[in-house]
């Protein structure tokens, strides 16, 4: 029996950020879909989550779901069978970001949620295909159906998560770390520092995406991950 996968949708995201690979991986996995409830810290989503997660799992997080996958790994290393960490920074967000943020807070409170998520997610953080109008609507429809409350909560995780390249470092367990070629907000040579930082860490580079690479190109991002979750490497795709 396959091991059940652990899905962290990233910042202001729900089950849609996710779907395309729900539907197909969840044909022959159980999935669980882990989100930050009402926790304003990467360390207090995962302290209300570990308990309630199974003996084994595999785990795959976008972003912020990223960075909660890796502390999950952290608390739990003997419960990861392997994880998947997408458009994902293990770095602390730098001071400076963090103090233009504030800004943003007040702005989604008013009634400004959109602005605030066009500037956290802008249009050319995507790869300019036909659909990405259709993805950034998604991205929206997401964010307005979570609400300003909890943008502030998530907001203030992303701007508290730890610096995790010791956890990183000492992870002795098959790694994917996923990014799209054309991601400017976790750019390429960021995923590739993480990548070798970790002792079994593998690259997948999705050609003709953006910071959103499972909605953007969700058949190669799916296959990727078939492939990693059946015990295989998926090809490594530097181009």
């Amino acid at each position: 029996m396959t091991e059940p996968v652990v899905l962290i949708p990233g910042f202001m995201a729900d089950a849609r950020a996710f779907m395309p690979q729900i539907a197909q991986l969840g044909a022959t996995r159980q999935i669980i879909l882990l989100t930050p409830g009402l926790a304003d810290s990467i360390e207090k989503v995962a302290t209300e989550a570990a308990p309630n997660l199974p003996p084994r799992f595999a785990v795959i997080g976008h972003g912020l779901g990223g960075n909660i996958a890796i502390e999950l790994l952290r608390r739990r290393p003997e419960a990861v069978s392997r994880i998947t960490l997408i458009a994902t920074d293990p770095l602390p967000e730098p001071p400076q970001l963090a103090a233009a943020q504030e800004a943003l807070i007040v702005a989604a409170k008013t009634g400004h949620m959109a602005d605030c998520i066009a500037q956290m997610l802008p249009e050319a953080a995507l790869y300019p295909a036909p659909w990405r109008a259709e993805v950034l609507a998604l991205v929206q429809d997401m964010a307005t159906t979570l609400g300003p409350e909890q943008f502030t909560r998530q907001l203030r995780a992303m701007q508290r998560r730890p610096d995790q390249q010791k956890t990183l470092r000492k992870a002795h367990v098959p790694t994917l770390i996923m990014a799209g070629a054309a991601d400017t907000i976790v750019p390429r040579r960021r995923a590739e520092f993480l990548a070798g930082m970790m002792p079994h860490g593998c690259l997948e580079i999705i050609a003709e995406a953006g910071h959103l690479p499972q909605l953007e190109q969700p058949e190669a991002v799916t296959k990727a991950l078939e492939t990693f979750l059946s015990g295989r490497l998926p090809t490594l795709l530097l181009a």
